[in-house]
């Protein structure tokens, strides 16, 4: 029959999996930032970088200040030390080691051709010997970038990119490649898996994609910890004959239990382990790609906040501004505040903070100290607020 949950049971359920309302440690250490990502299953990555990296704030956003090398050093450090791999996974994604074998279907998958836009799948059928090319020079010279390739350089956006570009991305889809590093422009440097992944990690059976996609259906779960089958297909972008198969079987497992949360019209599905806290206590800044909110409608429907990145709006056509940040108080999105680190000023810039309806009286007390906090992480030298907005 399943269970029936109110709206706010749900919300603090799923707060508690994304790990908030937890006491924050004074001091982050390298280990709790692994668990983070354990917990949550990836840091998207963007290159966006006006505030900071967006793959460094979710880590942030649940324990505070950390050390940004933390994540350097595991994902793009030295073979011996890495803990985390880069892969196609929500998006562009740093993921823990464990989960290589579950994604390596989907490598083969990319490999024969069968996924991909359409200028990647020519690279595994018609002009599989250019990109066979491209992978013995690496093979045999070592860490490249695209740019280190003759003509290998994209002039002005993802449309223009150079044959060589969009082969070495087939071969990173295909997983014959993987991230050795980034440099400090973030280009993406590429080597062979054996050459930068543990070799214990590479040695690791590979599942069948049916119990592959089960496992991950099941780390999906645990991360969002009640969600409707959408949202569990949206957390790993699996396709409805990938996900549908494997929510059917966790659930007769009992992995999943079926319920019904207030005001939602599809059904929901909850991790047996799920925690299921009376109340949950929070102040953190969202990154625009933070698996709490990174699905607009389940932000939506749990939180009744409608969130929507500006980017590439057009200035005069944004509302809340460029760069704009949530900010979860206990268990509502209460305000959001379009940010800038500006480095050369030395401060924190915040253009824009604006109020949600209804938002507590100690909103922007909260939400100055979380600001203090954000902007000493990153080194600067304190916070500027331009503009405060209250909509009623």
């Amino acid at each position: 029959m399943g269970i029936n949950l109110s709206l706010g049971e749900a919300r603090r359920i799923a707060l508690a999996a994304q790990g908030f309302g937890i006491s924050r440690p004074a001091r982050p250490s390298a280990s709790r930032v692994r668990g983070t990502l354990g917990r949550l299953g990836l840091f998207q990555i963007d290159s966006v970088n006006v505030l900071v990296r967006a793959h460094y704030l979710p880590a942030f956003s649940r324990l505070g200040p950390y050390d940004r090398e933390a994540i350097a050093r595991d994902a793009w450090g030295p073979k011996r030390q890495r803990r985390m791999f880069e892969y196609w996974a929500h998006e562009a994604s740093l993921l823990p080691l464990d989960l290589h074998p579950l994604l390596r279907w989907r490598m083969a998958r990319a490999e024969r051709g069968e996924i991909g836009y359409q200028g990647l799948r020519r690279f595994a059928v018609e002009r599989r010997a250019e990109a066979q090319a491209v992978l013995d020079r690496i093979t045999a010279e070592g860490p490249m970038t695209a740019a280190d390739f003759e003509n290998g350089s994209s002039k002005s956006g993802w449309w223009e990119w150079s044959h060589t570009k969009h082969a070495l991305e087939w071969l990173f889809w295909a997983g014959k490649i993987t991230t050795a590093t980034r440099r400090r422009s973030f280009v993406r440097v590429y080597d062979l898996p054996e050459r930068v992944l543990p070799t214990a990690v590479l040695d690791l059976p590979t599942p069948d994609p049916a119990r592959a996609q089960r496992a991950l259906i099941a780390r999906s779960a645990q991360a969002l910890g009640v969600a409707t089958a959408a949202d569990l297909r949206d957390y790993f972008r699996l396709k409805p004959e990938e996900a549908d198969h494997a929510i059917a079987a966790e659930a007769e497992a009992g992995t999943l239990i079926p319920v019904r949360v207030e005001g939602w019209s599809q059904r929901a599905w909850m991790h047996r382990d799920a925690p299921t806290p009376r109340s949950v206590r929070a102040a953190s800044l969202l990154a625009p790609f933070d698996p709490l909110i990174w699905e607009r409608s389940r932000a939506e429907r749990l939180f009744g906040f409608r969130y929507r990145i500006e980017i590439y709006v057009p200035p005069d056509r944004r509302t809340h501004g460029y760069y704009v940040l949530p900010f979860l108080m206990d268990e509502a999105l209460v305000a959001r505040v379009d940010l800038k680190a500006d480095r050369q000023a030395d401060m924190l810039l915040a253009h824009r903070v604006t109020i949600e309806p209804g938002a507590p009286a100690e909103t922007l007390e909260r939400l100055a100290h979380e600001l203090d906090q954000l902007a000493a992480w990153l080194g600067l030298n304190g916070v500027t607020i331009r503009k405060i907005v209250q909509l009623s």
